[in-house]
């Protein structure tokens, strides 16, 4: 077999992401942000053992002395060809999730190896998404208002028409008040920009553009699907702690420099696979049915392609073996089969 990946990956990477939603479900509003967390990384990892591919994980949400997360370096996959980058999050909105709100989603990113992006010492960058038919008017050096009427008029819509997702921090109250101003709608959210990025990319979610900092491994995980869809998407890092600023001081790196959705991803095929795990308004979270089964809402995107495939399971299971730590094993066998 080739070492370029020869099929669909994302397709056999959605086990992944409903094993983990199913493990972390149960969860929901518990206001346990780490048991969920854990349920869904023993899942996941134990899940991408089986999938065919030579992987090594490049964002990660954690180091190796610091598992249960899923580490940056670690080795994922059967061994078989391709080799792989891979970038995970077993929970993107661990609060989401413990708060039950909205969009709180299991999520990974797959490309060839050696192409995404390494972040470094970059813990936070500035991002701007928007869809296909706006992707060339996007420019992150720009002000808001800058872009916001160069993509209004890419779309053929009034700037009041668009609708901005903007993660609700005090950094980004200049952000907010310039967006405002330029007369758009703003869509405020807690935690979850790799679903805002989601779907900004994505005609038709209610969301036309992201815009404002949030963490680099959910950029990289983000440009993945921006990628795959045809999207826009630019970033630069933007530094919000001190250590972070000295650590890119020491390592000379130009902070400024911006980042195209090809930096972010180098390779033309690239894989995305996201399951809610929290009820949203594009993507269902894990339901429990009144006759014992459980159902799952997932969506599955590959560059090369350009497909795009949401996909219902319905898992027959007993939510008493499928969820919390002492039952993972269990819940990964079930959900799997």
């Amino acid at each position: 077999m080739s070492g370029k990946p020869d099929r669909n990956l994302a397709m056999e990477l959605v086990r992944v992401t409903e094993a983990a939603a199913l493990s972390a479900a149960s969860f929901m509003g518990l206001g346990d942000k780490e048991a969920g967390d854990q349920a869904a990384v023993d899942a996941m990892r134990a899940v991408l053992q089986t999938v065919a591919m030579a992987g090594t994980v490049v964002i990660g949400e954690g180091e190796k002395d610091e598992a249960p997360m899923l580490y940056n370096g670690e080795k994922i996959g059967n061994g078989a060809q391709p080799a792989v980058d891979v970038a995970v999050d077993p929970v993107e909105g661990t609060a989401l999730l413990a708060l039950g709100r909205p969009n709180s989603i299991s999520v990974i990113a797959v490309a060839e190896e050696g192409s995404m992006w390494n972040p470094g010492a970059s813990l936070y960058m500035k991002k701007i998404v928007a869809e296909k038919k706006a992707r060339e008017a996007i420019d992150i050096t720009a002000s808001p208002a800058e872009n916001l009427h160069r993509i209004a008029e890419a779309l053929g819509r009034k700037v009041s028409e668009l609708t901005v997702f903007v993660l609700d921090k005090p950094r980004h109250r200049q952000l907010i008040a310039e967006i405002r101003a330029a007369g758009a709608r703003i869509s405020l959210h807690t935690d979850g920009d790799v679903m805002g990025a989601l779907m900004a990319a994505i005609p038709g979610t209610g969301v036309d553009v992201l815009m404002g900092t949030g963490g680099t491994p959910e950029g990289v995980i983000a440009a993945a699907a921006v990628k795959a869809l045809g999207g826009g998407m630019q970033g630069q890092r933007d530094p919000q702690v001190g250590y972070e600023q000295a650590a890119l001081k020491r390592e000379g790196t130009q902070v400024d420099a911006v980042l195209s959705i090809d930096d972010l991803i180098r390779s033309d095929d690239a894989f995305f696979a996201a399951t809610g795990i929290t009820d949203g308004p594009f993507l269902e979270g894990v339901h429990f049915d009144r006759n014992g089964g459980v159902t799952t809402h997932s969506i599955v995107i590959r560059a090369l392609s350009g497909s795009m495939r949401f996909v219902r399971g319905v898992h027959q299971l007993n939510p008493e073996h499928i969820f919390g730590d002492r039952h993972t094993a269990e819940a990964v066998r079930l959900a799997t089969s």
